[in-house]
């Protein structure tokens, strides 16, 4: 197949691009086809160094205003396509850009929309494509991208409220580490000549930290080869099936972060169930999205035996009870939706609650945080200058 580029009007509206066919008379008769008046086609030359498109670097909730935007204009009475011709000419990032453009080309060529968008999942997640493919089906993909649009505002929130939990203790670690090294490696040496010139025993947490000083410093090699290597270990264990389930269910049992890990996995839990089931998603589909989706492999456990539940016909609560992670309140709530037929709208109030109690439980450790690092400090910093000032105190006489 050869490339060709073509400038055309359509409906009075100038259009440009490429198309691919056996041999120009091919392309023109393609062109005329999709309802085109040809201005020009002209064969692209060939390049002997292909370039790659460049990949889509979206950020924050970007693909949330895209979803509300097209929302918007379907809704507004704006054909499919044009609407997304619009939205391909405004993207400000070249990645996002040359998916739409993409993604139009495919839809022109008499695609669906949901196959087009199947085809880059970096962009488009799995939820999203069968919500797609859910609104094709009802007819109603305007409703489908406004609930989609909801549902991105909220997991885009939630990110943005841990992200800054995590923030001010990350940067207080890292503060507190690098004032302790210091200490180590610039001042503690300079005393060493200290302690020698006092002729004194030394107490046991001087030579504590006097050993673990002449060991940073002599072997500091050592010391960060060790730390490159626990690292890498780290990451190939929790890469394993056992690795991975095991830091999972660390991250839920964890002291002051576990419950808040805990609470964000519930909400995104409920939040994508109930935007899959209102979307029209059958059960079955939407619960094997959620286990793929809700971040956590413990969890992810659990929904998968609850979907096996389901399709042999039985509740889908009582595996969820059963797993020990869903709390009481939840699977209370899941079991009447099953049986009033509300499934979605409660799973949707669920969601509502967890977001609260992250917000809740985000200020609450930041005000918490505060201390435990001032703590930290203290100890670290505080125990290596009173190792260092021991022997002074016990030796006035010498100065």
């Amino acid at each position: 197949m050869i490339t060709f580029n073509y400038s055309a009007r359509r409906a009075g509206r100038p259009e440009s691009g490429s198309i691919e066919a056996k041999n120009e008379r091919q392309a023109r008769e393609q062109l005329v086809q999709r309802g085109m008046q040809i201005v020009s086609v002209v064969k692209q030359k060939s390049s002997k160094k292909k370039r790659r498109p460049p990949a889509p670097r979206l950020k924050g909730d970007e693909l949330g205003v895209f979803t509300r935007q097209m929302s918007t204009m379907i809704g507004a009475g704006i054909p499919l396509l044009e609407a997304l011709e619009i939205m391909a000419e405004q993207q400000t990032d070249p990645g996002f850009r040359h998916v739409l453009s993409t993604i139009v080309a495919s839809v022109r060529e008499g695609n669906d929309l949901s196959s087009a968008m199947a085809a880059h999942p970096k962009v488009f997640e799995k939820i999203y494509v069968n919500m797609i493919k859910a609104g094709e089906a009802s007819g109603a993909i305007d409703t489908i991208l406004d609930r989609l649009a909801g549902y991105l505002e909220s997991a885009a929130k939630l990110r943005g409220e841990i992200k800054s939990a995590m923030t001010y203790p990350i940067i207080s670690l890292v503060m507190v580490l690098g004032i302790t090294i210091f200490l180590m490696v610039v001042v503690v040496p300079q005393f060493e000549e200290i302690f020698k010139a006092l002729g004194v025993p030394l107490p046991l947490p001087t030579q504590i930290v006097l050993d673990i000083s002449q060991s940073m410093t002599g072997d500091s090699l050592y010391w960060v080869v060790g730390a490159i290597i626990l690292y890498i270990t780290f990451i190939i264990l929790k890469k394993t099936p056992k690795g991975e389930f095991a830091w999972d269910t660390f991250l839920l049992k964890a002291p002051v972060f576990g419950p808040i890990v805990t609470k964000v996995c519930l909400a995104r839990f409920s939040r994508t169930f109930s935007t899959l089931l209102n979307a029209g998603v059958p059960i079955l589909a939407a619960l094997d999205i959620v286990a793929k989706t809700c971040g956590n492999v413990v969890l992810e456990k659990a929904v998968e035996q609850a979907q096996n539940n389901v399709r042999e016909g039985n509740d889908l609560s009582s595996p969820l009870e059963a797993s020990k992670i869903f709390p009481l309140m939840v699977v209370r709530m899941i079991s009447i939706g099953e049986k009033s037929g509300a499934l979605e709208s409660l799973l949707e109030k669920v969601a509502d609650f967890y977001d609260a109690q992250v917000e809740a439980a985000v200020k609450s450790l930041t005000s918490l945080i505060e201390p435990i690092m001032i703590g930290i400090m203290g100890l670290l910093v505080g125990g290596v200058v009173m190792a260092i000032f021991l022997p002074i105190f016990e030796a006035p006489s010498n100065f």
